[in-house]
């Protein structure tokens, strides 16, 4: 760990410069806070070796990378904050110059991430500094929508609201000046952002600059001043979610009523939504409504771009009886099972082979369908549309695709706002 972060890593298989592959450019998730490219799964030799000059790209994290305040913006008014997506951009286009001397094709690269690196990939669609520099995205569990409430943590904050955050750090450093915040040793500046900061639940996230970010990036897809790219997008079974705060039954029906009017009674006819969850009712994946959502606007404009939804759900081993919790699926999309320490068998190998191949057919062609890596057609795996609610489900039984049959997550979509 060290100041000296903002390198990357290059897979390749080509032998010489003009190979002309596919590209995927990887931003690894961990809240903006934490993470690093060389965790075990994000190993790209397994993409490599099916035709694609694989690359992860370093980014500054927590208060070095999503620090705001007053003396910056004076100090720099054209790079006031959102250095950790400007490191993600600075390595794209690190990409764009440099990659055909790997093999790789500036002109056809995907960028894709994980939770925040999912997040990281709907900030570099949204900013308008980025047309053209990419050709596909992928987002995993990184796109995230409440049918109830507002979720705050991936809508960026304002300047001015960013800056106050970056002053209360100032004053838990017991610095005034950014001359002052420089001399401090780096460690220092982690170790108390971290305990006085993070563990009071303020954390330092993407930025409004109106410059880099000029909006709420899930808002950019579903009007259609994003990146109009193709997208692949989608969430693990057990992860993220969401639900009604409430006590009881009667409170339940005050808030359904507070929340969907007069389709209320409507959305109380559901038992989904009466399924007890933590603290209150109605259950529902996060992920999965804001892939469906954002998915859904793409599909009504003119020029609709193809997006493809999938859903991760095969029985994952261990004693600990884990489900699919967020991030198991990197294992196997990455194809990287055997550096793994569970109980891993033959199908959750056959599975992540797939996977792997389904992944590797978009990046190249913005199409997962087509061919296994031994020659096999792969199941058909069709757009998200409203007229044709098509889902990929990995399944333990492999690839299974299918159509969207609830009809309360329906009713949700229909009424998110």
């Amino acid at each position: 760990m060290g100041e000296d972060c903002l390198y990357l890593n290059i897979w390749t298989n080509a032998k010489t410069g003009d190979e002309k592959m596919p590209v995927l450019v990887w931003y690894f998730g961990g809240a903006f806070q934490w993470g690093y490219t060389a965790e075990m799964e994000f190993d790209g030799e397994r993409l490599a070796r099916r035709g694609i000059v694989v690359v992860t790209v370093n980014y500054r994290l927590g208060a070095l990378g999503y620090l705001a305040h007053p003396q910056l913006t004076a100090e720099q008014p054209d790079a006031p904050c959102n250095f950790g997506p400007l490191d993600q951009q600075a390595g794209l286009r690190w990409v764009r110059r440099n990659i055909a001397n790997f093999g790789g094709d500036p002109d056809n690269i995907t960028i894709a991430g994980q939770s925040a690196g999912g997040g990281g990939v709907m900030a570099q669609m949204a900013s308008k500094s980025n047309e053209g520099d990419f050709q596909k995205a992928v987002m995993m569990s990184g796109l995230f929508k409440n049918p109830y409430v507002r979720n705050e943590f991936f809508i960026p904050r304002t300047l001015r609201d960013a800056e106050k955050l970056g002053v209360m750090l100032f004053d838990e450093l017991g610095v005034k000046t950014l001359e002052e915040a420089r001399k401090l040793d780096a460690q220092f500046i982690r170790r108390t952002y971290s305990d006085r900061m993070i563990n009071k639940g303020m954390m330092f996230t993407i930025v409004n600059d109106g410059i880099f970010c000029t909006g709420d990036p899930l808002e950019g897809f579903c009007d259609g001043t994003r990146s109009r790219v193709p997208v692949m997008a989608g969430n693990t079974g057990d992860e993220f979610f969401e639900f009604i705060h409430a006590e009881n039954e009667d409170r339940l029906k005050e808030l359904a009523e507070k929340y969907f009017g007069d389709s209320a009674e409507e959305f109380l006819s559901y038992p989904e939504a009466h399924i007890q969850y933590g603290q209150g009712y109605a259950p529902v994946s996060a992920p999965e409504m804001g892939v469906k959502a954002a998915f859904l606007a793409e599909s009504r404009m003119a020029d609709a771009k193809p997006c493809y939804y999938y859903r991760f759900v095969p029985d994952i081993p261990g004693d600990d009886h884990p489900g699919t919790f967020h991030s198991v699926d990197l294992w196997f999309f990455f194809e990287t099972l055997a550096k793994d320490t569970r109980p891993f068998e033959g199908r959750h190998y056959d599975l992540a082979r797939q996977m792997c191949d389904y992944w590797a057919n978009f990046i190249k062609t913005g199409d997962p369908n087509g061919y296994d890596i031994n020659g096999n057609k792969l199941h058909e795996w069709r757009c998200y549309t409203d007229a044709d609610r098509a889902e990929m489900e990995f399944t333990s039984d492999g690839a299974v695709a299918g159509v969207e049959n609830s009809s309360y997550t329906k009713f949700l979509l229909d009424h998110v706002k």
